[in-house]
């Protein structure tokens, strides 16, 4: 494994995170209930940490990282957009969706055997966010 390929991995993850960050966006804008765009705030400033922290390991390894979701990331986050819901549970349901599915499974794919120690352990509280993230939702908002 090379650093470009763990950078590249980092750099698809991070454009995942920024995917993230703008879907709990869209979450906040949509929510009425105050309750629940507090907890959306609070998983987005974690979100923007991690975000942090992987450009930090890219920037460690000689990268460069990414500083926005891609092309068909935006083009994911459009449609997103125009699709999600009013009401506040399925926002809710939404977001468990995207925690489990991207933040967790597709992550967890992504990363698989391409990631020096360091760079996995990083990943790995990245992906545990995910999970404590839809926990947090399932738990507490339904």
């Amino acid at each position: 494994m090379t650093n470009e390929t763990i950078i590249e991995e980092l750099n698809t993850l991070l454009r995942g995170t920024y995917m993230g960050i703008h879907s709990i966006e869209h979450y906040i804008q949509k929510v009425d209930d105050e309750y629940v765009k507090k907890v959306f705030q609070s998983m987005q400033q974690e979100i923007k940490i991690d975000a942090l922290k992987l450009a930090e390991r890219i920037q460690d390894l000689g990268g460069v990282p990414a500083d926005d979701e891609g092309f068909s990331g935006s083009m994911h986050s459009f449609m997103h957009k125009l699709m999600l819901a009013d009401e506040t549970d399925p926002i809710v349901e939404d977001a468990i969706q995207g925690f489990e599915k991207y933040g967790v499974q597709y992550s967890e794919e992504l990363v698989r055997g391409d990631l020096d120690p360091k760079s996995r352990q990083l990943a790995e509280e990245v992906i545990d966010n995910n999970r404590k993230h839809a926990e947090i939702l399932r738990n507490h908002l339904i």
